[in-house]
């Protein structure tokens, strides 16, 4: 009997994600039909401050004050079935994007409601990465711009980051910089994932056993972006954009680090303006994407390793995706966006 009680829990389970997931699609449909404006909640989610106000609603026009405040009360309510479910894929990205700022908002339901349709022809037929060999500007042009996840094979290898980034560096890179830690702070990003980390100033305090992930101590994950200049600059000795990106492509001025050891980061989108490019400096990650729900009838989840030296190229604003170092390895990458 237990067998068939855990087939029906799961068919259950399907059915109620297959359920939700359809309800997101016509929130979406329902958000945009009825003026909600993008780029305006947009602006709110990367607000600082902390406080609703009515004076930050998000409205195209006062008079759709009475149709908005439904959406809200339709968020609300998917939410509250969210929790009450606890669905594997989306309780699993609801209990750790709360609080995470700008690159998984803390208004995570606004965000996936109002995400654009996604076009299935990015993952239709998709059964894994693209791996090209380290190509020139020339031959990789036909790829530049392209939603199939792509590695290029060994083209960071050259990079003396693959030599001189790890913890310790940048301990050293923060406690020798004026302002570095005030700057993640105040103008930057940290992401502590799931470890127990509130700054980057405890990262850098935790215990020399932690640090290597010694038997008995909690393993962690981390990243953070870089806005202060002269951190840039030093970090920027021992690496470039890489070199098959197009002439013409527009170019972050941040660049994330992300570093640590096993699960890395949850099921999540993010909410970036440009296509992402992640040189793998040390150890091995493994990604595992999954398509929009609504090209899930279409379109199947994929999964890859990437290798230290290799560079991947992905749209991680159309494939949801997470990650998981090797075990035993540590795991530190350089991240930035083209487009």
């Amino acid at each position: 009997m237990a067998p068939c009680k855990e087939a029906a829990a799961g068919k259950s389970s399907d059915l109620k994600e297959h359920f939700l997931f359809e309800r997101f699609i016509n929130l979406n449909a329902y958000a945009l039909s009825k003026g909600l404006c993008l780029h305006e909640l947009r602006n709110l989610c990367h607000s600082k401050k902390s406080s609703f106000s009515m004076k930050n609603i998000c409205l195209c026009s006062y008079v759709k004050i009475a149709n908005d405040f439904k959406f809200l009360v339709i968020v609300l309510t998917l939410l509250i079935s969210l929790l009450y479910f606890k669905l594997p894929f989306i309780d699993g990205m609801m209990k750790t994007a709360f609080g995470i700022k700008c690159i998984l908002p803390n208004n995570y339901i606004v965000w996936e409601a109002t995400r654009p349709i996604a076009d299935c022809s990015i993952c239709y037929n998709l059964n894994s990465a693209v791996i090209l060999p380290n190509i020139t500007r020339e031959e990789f042009s036909r790829y530049a711009y392209s939603y199939k996840p792509i590695i290029i094979k060994g083209a960071a290898k050259h990079w003396s980051a693959v030599r001189t980034f790890d913890y310790h560096f940048f301990k050293d890179l923060f406690l020798n910089t004026a302002g570095a830690f005030e700057s993640v702070e105040e103008e930057c990003q940290f992401l502590n994932f799931k470890s127990d980390f509130k700054n980057l100033e405890d990262v850098f305090n935790m215990p020399l056993k932690r640090i290597y992930n010694e038997k008995g101590t909690k393993p962690w994950y981390i990243g953070w972006s870089n806005c202060n200049r002269e951190m840039l600059k030093k970090m920027r000795r021992h690496y470039t954009k890489p070199h098959f990106l197009p002439v013409d492509a527009e170019h972050s001025h941040v660049d994330f680090i992300f570093m640590g050891f096993e699960e890395g980061a949850f099921m999540h989108l993010d909410y970036i303006s440009r296509l992402m490019w992640q040189a793998q400096l040390r150890g091995h990650k493994t990604w595992h994407l999954h398509p929009p729900p609504e090209c899930e009838n279409v379109c199947t989840p994929i999964s890859f390793t990437v290798n230290p030296g290799d560079i991947l190229l992905l749209d991680t604003r159309q494939w949801y995706h997470k990650t998981y170092v090797s075990p035993g390895e540590f795991s530190l990458t350089v991240s930035s966006e083209y487009g």
